[in-house]
């Protein structure tokens, strides 16, 4: 069994508004203390946490306290602090098998004025596991604005149809002149994958049903874990669980490509009183 987690941990936030990376740790050994591989989005470098205390460098504690992991970072938002430093906001994957390949996607920010915004960024990571190789894309999709939110998850088809034709295609050698340790040599894109993150849409919302269309070129399309696991209920809510003064609901994923869809075999949604106001999820696959 391979499990995998998704959180976004909102910069380590704890309940009393600072940032506390052992905290974030020890709600997710509570929930998931076997998880395989960790989708951790919003971890911030050089931000003050909610509560104005320094956040820290939040990508270089999580690799410290994970000893023995394969870590993998990029950046959303990487800019100057007034310190001199760097104000940095992306995500992670943290994982106990090997992680062969990482691309970092910069995704579509199409210029829409009428609300704020910063740009988004996909992760992905192909993953050496005992369940064999899988492709895996960590998301944190626009949050107020539908257009370029839609953009972004063409972006993510897009790349999905590309790593699938490089799956099936693969490049004749290993480089100029066969030369393994080129630049050229080629690592596996595994047709496999996984796509995990908060996308900030709600189920059956228009974003939601756009990336979960057939492909125009033959591409299997993505699968939604939870309606795999339960196709007649209405995905239990991932945000908001413990604020008094709204209704929880569903921002946070488990995507899978078709040829995975049969290897689901559970997908779990937390309660935790962490900080975040959102919960993780673990997906589980033989």
């Amino acid at each position: 069994m391979l499990s995998v987690l998704s959180w976004n941990i909102q910069s380590a936030r704890s309940l009393s508004g600072g940032a506390d990376l052992d905290g974030v740790l020890a709600c997710l050994d509570r929930f998931a203390p076997g998880a395989d591989v960790l989708c951790l989005q919003e971890v911030a470098c050089g931000f003050p946490a909610r509560d104005g205390s320094p956040g820290g460098d939040q990508f270089a504690g999580l690799a410290r306290r994970l000893p023995g992991w394969h870590c993998a970072s990029a950046y959303a938002v990487d800019k100057p602090a007034p310190d001199g430093g760097r104000r940095r906001l992306g995500s992670m994957v943290c994982s106990r098998h090997p992680i062969l390949q990482v691309l970092r996607h910069s995704l579509p920010w199409p210029a829409d004025p009428a609300v704020p915004g910063m740009p988004r960024i996909a992760l992905e990571v192909a993953l050496d596991t005992p369940a064999g190789l899988l492709r895996l894309l960590n998301v944190h999709l626009e949050y107020f604005s539908e257009t370029q939110r839609l953009a972004q998850l063409d972006a993510l088809r897009r790349l999905h149809a590309e790593a699938r034709a490089h799956a099936c295609s693969p490049p004749a050698d290993a480089g100029p002149g066969g030369d393994p340790d080129s630049p050229f040599a080629f690592l596996p894109r595994p047709s496999a994958a996984l796509l995990l993150g908060d996308f900030n849409m709600l189920p059956g919302s228009r974003s939601h049903l756009a990336l979960l269309a057939p492909f125009d070129d033959g591409t299997p399309p993505w699968r939604d874990a939870w309606q795999l696991i339960h196709p007649a209920r209405t995905h239990a809510p991932t945000v908001g669980l413990h604020d008094p003064h709204g209704a929880p609901f569903t921002f946070d994923y488990a995507f899978v490509s078709e040829d995975l869809a049969a290897r689901v075999r559970g997908l779990r949604i937390g309660r935790l009183a962490c900080g975040s106001d959102h919960q993780p999820l673990l997906l589980d696959l033989d």
